[in-house]
């Protein structure tokens, strides 16, 4: 069973996770910052990004960790920090799009206008991806020291839908299926950049993870908030799920090991996916549609204003 002591050395690897100030994110910045990476940890409050560089150095005495300001809620935010890492202009290894936000109960836009689950979870990573690209293709070129980019999906993707038609939910909104076309979206910006990357030689490494039910406030700040559903959460979470820790294994896979691949998908191998060891997992055939994956990626240039 793959776990944070199968992470090869990571020393001299520079390592960007959005989200990283709680759950998902916190585990996968610390698990890495161990490892020996220089890890940025981005998130949009700064007091919990203290508390969060705080907690990793107390766990990880030595630990090269900083905090940077990122709301993937604002492409205006997005740019601000990738201007900055620009400027530093050092090769980027490890880029994990981990931040995202599930199904609001009312219709909530970005910044920009976008659906909030949208705009957030697939064209805030879309736009940082692509604006980090030149520090991307500065990484050395090979399968260990490669960059790799690794984009956090869910369970959600397999009922997910692209709706063209109302994608910012301009004329109907749903909570579930709002989160669930951008999970698929995460899954089909991963595969299409591969192709793209292979195409254009950006020597990039993509692939995807998610954390089936792990416990982290993703669920308690959305779908869970209250009500019988939040009920039945509280009574099934235990049987369920598995900690944030075992949750963020599969994105670690993906961005660590050597047996991760390009156009990989992983996560836990238990009943549903929900929980358990790492390993591949299931990609449903629209996640794989490439005339889809390629007009999203055309809608995200235009809607973003990031061209690759």
């Amino acid at each position: 069973m793959w776990t944070v002591v199968d992470i090869p050395n990571q020393g001299g690897r520079l390592a960007v996770v959005t989200g990283a100030t709680g759950g998902l994110g916190i585990e996968t910045a610390q698990a890495l910052a161990e490892a020996g990476a220089d890890v940025v940890l981005t998130g949009r409050n700064r007091e919990k990004g203290r508390t969060a560089i705080d907690r990793i150095k107390r766990a990880v005495p030595g630990a090269m960790v900083r905090f940077e300001m990122l709301d993937l809620a604002s492409l205006k935010s997005v740019r601000g920090f990738a201007e900055k890492m620009l400027a530093q202009g050092k090769p980027l290894q490890l880029l994990i799009n981990n931040a995202g936000v599930m199904a609001y109960k009312e219709r909530r836009l970005t910044e920009d206008g976008f659906e909030a689950q949208f705009g957030t979870n697939h064209l805030g990573h879309f736009a940082l991806t692509g604006l980090l690209l030149p520090l991307l293709k500065k990484a050395p070129g090979s399968k260990a020291l490669g960059a790799r980019v690794v984009n956090v999906s869910s369970l959600a993707h397999r009922g997910g839908k692209i709706d063209f038609d109302n994608l910012q939910a301009e004329r109907r909104y749903k909570a579930w299926p709002a989160y669930q076309q951008s999970k698929l979206a995460n899954l089909l910006f991963t595969f299409e950049l591969q192709r793209r990357s292979d195409a254009q030689s950006w020597g990039l490494m993509v692939n995807a993870a998610h954390p089936g039910y792990a416990r982290t406030d993703l669920i308690p700040n959305g779908p869970g908030s209250g009500g019988l559903q939040g009920l039945l959460g509280k009574v099934m979470a235990p049987v369920l799920s598995h900690s944030a820790l075992d949750g963020a294994l599969p994105t670690l896979f993906a961005a660590t090991s050597a047996d991760a691949k390009a156009l990989g998908y992983y996560g836990p191998d238990g009943f549903y996916e929900l929980k358990g060891p790492v390993a591949p997992a299931f990609v449903a055939a629209k996640a794989k549609d490439e005339v889809v994956a390629r007009r999203l990626w055309e809608v995200s240039e235009r809607l973003t204003g990031v061209a690759w």
